[in-house]
């Protein structure tokens, strides 16, 4: 338990270093922001020392000294407007620094995702890496805006005033300093709480994001199996979690606020009763009770703001730790110093004794080997999990291996850039992805310099132009984010047409006509085969029937290439794969 609490001490200790480590390249106009502080509050305690004067000019009736008075007046409107202006430029300033800290924190954990390896990617919910760059930086952005607009000034506040007191009466001043140390206390002990709580809210709030995201992109899906029972229920049991965890957070962080008024009033009673007495003996004046009436006032109000302050602070530190968390995954493989780009690639590939799995408890590919020459059409076929879509990725080294080597070109692909590498290879995957844009946009991502003649050429070549000049815009229609506004075929159509578009060296299909009708895929599959020639390509198909002109056929199975050969050949051996052929032909 003691070990637990030193972690996460030493956490907290590391995230506000982290904090701090963000506001230092902004140290000029925090330091601005600090003499403006020191501005409004000097001059907001000046206001009860003129006022204790103006009290002292009315001594009583016909002993108005007026000419004074007026004096004061004057003097306290210009104090006024000095502190509404300080107040103005402090709060631009302040804002200005926490949403550029705020910026640079988005900006880098966006960046940071381009660097996350496919594992991390593929063992996080998205909804829960939305929740902490978006929810998680806004909470975090106010925390910091309460701090810099709340905290320096009640700080200051406390401290200048003191210094008022002590002026004014030494000895009530040590009796406001005895009384403090009972509010700290209680805030410190509500802080300490709070944070806790504020911790699992923002976790429960990154859940019930992931479940809202992910049931919202499935809902077809859902209603299709008569499972909104079942989703509200998983929905209402992660509101309830955040609830419970919001409740807590919010409790502790409400009852902040009026314990320390309670000791705060403590404080003021205090005042008026030993000042009321040093009046009486004429150890002060009336007018200067009223200042230090007004200084008791003054000195208290920062702590029921501090308090407050420190509640969203903890909810603050709690979400940038979430962030940070985030930041300091561990990143892709960096490449190697010599790394150099791949170019003028033929399209020889050899894979030597490699091995891979995704937990290393559970193997998956082991001491493969495989050379294809230039220009060769290699088929990929097997059951469900046996490892084809495994073997792309590492084709295109979004995992890398654990053991063996993958090259291009008698290039070890890790000895090349990773952009190079991935120039080389057109991809057209069975999960399209598009992003919000126009239909042209989303066919340049294959070639952004392309031309408007070449992206219409592409897009006839990949048989996608008839159905792009029918949408209300033709190819400057805007479409929703991942296509939702186009059926399944026309969004694979687009991410053929940006292969067809690209003209890369070598070819990678994974299922690449899955969801389009027949008459389309044959014409599609002509553009293919025309697409192809002279380039390596890699087929992996489930339809056995579309791959019989592959100058070679890979039969995986449990992660080994078990058998291999032309279409004719793997058939007459009567082997795994004849098997597999046949049964697309068996009755049920």
């Amino acid at each position: 338990m003691m070990k637990n609490i030193k972690t996460k001490h030493s956490a907290d200790k590391k995230t506000l270093s982290r904090i701090f480590g963000l506001m230092k390249p902004y140290t000029p106009l925090l330091i601005l922001s600090l003499f403006l502080a020191v501005v409004v509050v000097v001059s907001t305690l000046f206001i009860p020392v003129l006022s204790g004067r103006a009290v002292d000019d009315i001594v009583g009736k016909g002993r108005v000294d007026f000419i004074s008075l007026r004096k004061i007046l004057l003097q306290m409107c210009a104090v006024i407007v000095t502190t509404a202006v300080s107040q103005w430029f402090m709060t631009v300033v302040t804002n200005h620094v926490a949403y550029k800290i705020v910026k640079d924190m988005r900006i880098s954990a966006f960046e940071k995702i381009q660097r996350l390896p496919l594992r991390y990617i593929d063992s996080h919910s998205s909804g829960d890496i939305v929740s902490r760059i978006i929810t998680d930086v806004d909470q975090f952005s106010e925390g910091l805006l309460m701090g810099f607009s709340q905290l320096f000034t009640g700080v200051l506040t406390i401290l200048i005033t003191l210094v008022f007191m002590f002026r004014l009466n030494p000895f009530i001043t040590l009796i406001v300093i005895f009384l403090t140390p009972l509010s700290l206390l209680v805030s410190a002990f509500i802080a300490k709480k709070s944070y806790v709580h504020f911790r699992h809210q923002s976790e429960a709030r990154g859940a019930m994001t992931s479940i809202v995201q992910e049931m919202t992109e499935g809902m077809s899906c859902v209603q299709t199996f008569n499972m909104q029972d079942p989703v509200c229920s998983k929905f209402n049991k992660a509101d309830g979690e955040l609830q419970t965890a919001s409740f807590k957070a919010v409790f502790y962080s409400s009852v902040a606020n009026p314990a320390t008024r309670f000791f705060n009033a403590l404080v003021y009673a205090g005042v008026g009763v030993f000042g009321s007495v040093s009046a009486l003996s004429g150890g002060i004046s009336v007018g200067q009770l009223a200042a230090f009436l007004g200084y008791a006032s003054q000195y208290t109000k920062p702590f029921n703001d501090i308090s407050g302050v420190v509640t969203e602070l903890q909810n603050s530190i709690a979400c940038a730790q979430r962030l940070f968390d985030l930041i300091d995954e561990e990143e892709i493989v960096p490449e190697h110093p010599d790394v150099t780009d791949l170019s003028g690639v033929q399209g020889k590939v050899s894979l030597k004794d490699v091995a891979f799995s995704y937990v290393r408890s559970r193997p998956l590919i082991e001491n493969l080997n495989l050379d294809v020459q230039p220009g060769q059409r290699i088929a990929i076929v097997g059951p469900t999990g046996c490892g084809k879509t495994t073997l792309i990725n590492l084709l295109m080294r979004f995992y890398d291996v654990n053991e063996g080597t993958v090259s291009v070109d008698d290039h070890d692909i890790r000895t090349v850039t990773r952009s190079s590498l991935r120039a080389s290879y057109g991809m057209v995957l069975q999960d399209t992805w598009l992003k919000y844009g126009t239909v042209k946009e989303n066919i340049a991502m294959g070639k952004p310099d392309a031309t408007d003649e070449e992206i219409l050429y592409a897009a006839k070549e990949s048989y996608a132009d008839g159905f792009i000049k029918r949408l209300p815009r033709g190819y400057d229609t805007v479409i929703g984010e991942d296509g939702d506004s186009l059926s399944a075929g026309q969004r694979q159509l687009l991410c053929i047409t940006r292969v067809m578009l690209a003209v890369p060296p070598m070819l990678i299909l994974d299922e690449a006509t899955s969801s389009i009708d027949t008459r389309t895929e044959i014409c599609i599959q002509q553009a293919f085969d025309k697409l192809m020639e002279g380039r390596t390509s890699f087929v992996v198909a489930h339809r056995l029937s579309t791959i019989r002109n592959a100058d070679r056929i890979l039969v995986m199975k449990d992660g080994h290439i078990i058998e291999s050969g032309r279409h004719e050949e793997l058939l007459a051996s009567g082997g795994f794969y004849a098997g597999l052929y046949n049964s697309q032909f068996e009755t049920a």
